[in-house]
C-alpha cells in the first residue's frame, strides 16, 4: 500500500526508475510536424497568392477587351463609315485634349472605378493618340491590355490606313 507522503512526494517522480522514458523523441517529432505545417502553409500561401494575381488579370482582361469593342463602336469618334474611326476625332480628345467636353463624354460612359487609357495608333507607327483620363497619369504599374483592330480615316474618307485600338487597364491602389 503507498503511503499518503509518498504520493505528495515529488522526489520520487525523479527517482522512479520503473517507468519507460522515450529519450526526447517527443521534441523531434513535434519539430518535425512544426515544419511540416510551416512548408504546408507556405505553400498553400503562393498559391492562393498566384491564384488571385491570375483571376485579376483575366478579370481585367475582359473589362479592357470589352471597352476595347465598345470604343471601336463609338458613335461620336467615328469616321465617314460606321467602320472606320475619324483621326480628327481623336486629336480632338486624345492628350493634349482640344476638346473637353468630348473628353468628358468619351470617360463618361464606363465606371469611375475603372482606370484605364486608349492607345490608338496605325500599323505603320506613323500616327499615335493617346486618350488618358487624367493627363498625365501614364502609371506602367500592373497594366492589363486588349486590342482590336481598326480602320483609321486620315483627312478625307479616301485616305484610310490600318490601326489598332489598345485598351490598358490600370490596378487601382485600392485592390
Amino acid at each position: 500500500m503507498i503511503l499518503r507522503s509518498e504520493i505528495l512526494n515529488i522526489s520520487s517522480f525523479t527517482n522512479d526508475d520503473r517507468a519507460f522514458i522515450e529519450p526526447h523523441n517527443d521534441i523531434i517529432s513535434t519539430a518535425l510536424v512544426v515544419i511540416g505545417f510551416v512548408i504546408f502553409t507556405a505553400i498553400v500561401s503562393s498559391t492562393y497568392i498566384a491564384f488571385d494575381e491570375n483571376s485579376y488579370a483575366l478579370e481585367n482582361y475582359r473589362h479592357a477587351a470589352l471597352i476595347a469593342n465598345d470604343i471601336v463602336g463609338y458613335k461620336e469618334i467615328q469616321g465617314s463609315r460606321i467602320d472606320v474611326i475619324s483621326a480628327d476625332e481623336l486629336d480632338e480628345i486624345a492628350t493634349p485634349i482640344r476638346d473637353d467636353k468630348k473628353h468628358i463624354m468619351f470617360f463618361q460612359r464606363y465606371s469611375g472605378n475603372i482606370d484605364f487609357s486608349v492607345d490608338v495608333s496605325t500599323n505603320d507607327a506613323q500616327y499615335h493618340w493617346t486618350i488618358d483620363r487624367y493627363e498625365g497619369n501614364s502609371s506602367q504599374k500592373d497594366i492589363i491590355a486588349a486590342s482590336a483592330p481598326v480602320v483609321i480615316e486620315l483627312g478625307n474618307n479616301a485616305r484610310c490606313v490600318p490601326g489598332t485600338l489598345t485598351v490598358k487597364v490600370r490596378k487601382n491602389k485600392w485592390i
